[in-house]
């Protein structure tokens, strides 16, 4: 379906205002432009506009930098909400998180009293409502600012001796999407609800590029099996699980489902062959963007919150075969579904 000519006018025009720094007008100009959306693409090219902007308009006034960016995450999520699969709306949005990362910036965006010193309408409301309005107020905006209840979310408890020479103990929020991995999800919920990766380490950790643990066998990367039977054997598709030993149990690739390697993502580690995964997995830290294995290694999660943790992991010492001198640990992995 061609797009509106007055709706490519108002893109257009929201980009030559991003361009001269004028912020509240290009949003301004793509709320007038929203009715004009015939379809779930245009859409999703006017949300993901509205967040490059928020997202811009964040970098230039620091000032106000949360308040821009939570705005501009809120339209990326909306975005993907409508298509999931949308590379350019996820890769822009990724960026965003790790930058908001960096400056501890939470996603949601808390109820505000005060803006810059000056008493919002919302702290206008506050000195005169009753505190228990308040809190069902405070409820219902934390509902409506909750991610797809459809995604599980894991917790990773990690531990690792940082540059200073102290053991650092942290935890890793990813959320995992079920619709577009649906064996690599399941998989790893598994061996996480069997305990299988508690007490397990982070054997490779290559800085500027990942961080690979999972190794629920040896420990060493040359271990690992899937949790369930998926019909494979080191691979090769089998007729039943009786084929092989459950140590040669792998899961089926879906590496196709428009994931890429971005800051933040996790993947599946497995060998150069297809359909080799099992438990060994990866995750991209802060700065790296491994495209070379888009579309060969399956992306299945997105950090939530603790980036700073996979940063700092990436950069400790390591030695032979990229393993860490001092253990990086994987204490246990809790699943909030």
């Amino acid at each position: 379906m061609p797009v509106p000519d007055e709706l490519l006018k108002s893109w257009d025009l929201a980009d030559s205002m991003l361009s001269d720094e004028k912020f509240e007008e290009a949003l301004s100009e793509l709320r007038q432009a929203w009715p004009l959306c015939e379809n779930d693409g245009q859409k999703v090219r006017t949300l993901r506009q509205a967040g490059d902007i928020g997202t811009a308009q964040g970098t230039h006034d620091e000032s106000s930098q949360k308040r821009h960016w939570q705005k501009a995450l809120k339209s990326y999520k909306r975005a993907l909400k409508i298509d999931p699969k949308n590379k350019e709306t996820r890769r822009n949005m990724n960026s965003l998180m790790s930058m908001m990362d960096e400056k501890s910036i939470t996603g949601g965006a808390n109820m505000q009293f005060f803006d810059e010193g000056n008493p919002t309408p919302m702290g206008l409301v506050a000195m005169v409502i009753a505190g228990m309005i308040i809190l069902t107020s405070i409820k219902l905006i934390s509902d409506a600012l909750q991610e797809d209840p459809e995604n599980p979310v894991v917790s990773l408890e990690v531990s690792y001796v940082d540059d200073s020479g102290e053991r650092i103990e942290g935890t890793i929020q990813i959320e995992l999407f079920q619709d577009l991995a649906p064996v690599h999800v399941e998989n790893f919920i598994t061996h996480a609800q069997n305990f299988r990766y508690d007490f397990t380490i982070f054997h490779r950790v290559i800085d500027g590029f990942m961080i690979q643990g999972g190794d629920v066998d040896r420990q060493d990367g040359m271990g690992g099996y899937a949790a369930n039977w998926y019909g494979y054997c080191n691979g090769e598709s089998a007729a039943s699980q009786s084929s092989c030993d459950q140590s040669e149990w792998t899961i089926p690739d879906e590496a196709d489902n428009g994931l890429l390697h971005s800051p933040g993502m996790l993947a599946m580690a497995k060998t150069s062959a297809a359909n080799t995964g099992g438990s060994q997995f990866y995750i991209v830290p802060t700065g790296s963007t491994p495209s070379h294995l888009d579309g060969v290694h399956t992306v299945f999660g997105q950090v939530l919150s603790g980036q700073n943790h996979i940063d700092a992991i990436q950069e400790v010492p390591t030695g032979d075969n990229d393993k860490p001198i001092e253990d990086v640990r994987l204490v246990h992995v809790t699943v909030n579904e």
